[in-house]
């Protein structure tokens, strides 16, 4: 992935705590998962407002986190996130994490939307496969 946090149609950010960091002075592997979990919320947030059911959330499938370059305290991360693939109910999610704009971890995760009361998977409506849609990487 060479690509820059100008990328990722939807983009947020989060604060490097010193709690963050591990025996070896760097951020901790399993942090990388909150900082994607901060993207996916701002950009599954979103979702929610562009449907037209409320009888729906998400759920993750799978996460997969490749780590490139270590990142440490103090500062901020950029994560930027996109869609990859839509499917009939569920989509891949594509984030990347950025320090002082160098790439520091690439993610995907998959996402099923759920039916509230069934728990079952639950097709996207019109409005929610548009926004998605619009979060396609221009190609």
């Amino acid at each position: 992935m060479t690509d820059t946090i100008d990328d990722f149609p939807i983009r947020t950010y989060d604060k490097l705590r010193y709690a963050d960091t591990d025996k070896q002075g760097h951020i901790n592997n399993a942090v990388y998962s909150t900082f994607f979990e901060t993207g996916r919320v701002e950009f599954i947030n979103r979702a929610h407002e562009a449907s037209e059911h409320d009888d729906a959330e998400f759920v993750i499938a799978q996460i997969t986190i490749k780590y490139l370059q270590e990142t440490h305290w103090p500062g901020t991360v950029e994560v930027g996130s996109r869609v990859k693939r839509i499917g009939t109910s569920s989509l891949v999610v594509e984030q990347a994490l950025f320090n002082e704009g160098r790439l520091c971890a690439a993610g995907e995760s998959v996402v099923v939307q759920i039916n509230t009361s069934t728990r079952k998977s639950q097709p996207f409506d019109d409005a929610m496969r548009e926004y998605f849609t619009g979060l396609l990487p221009e190609n």
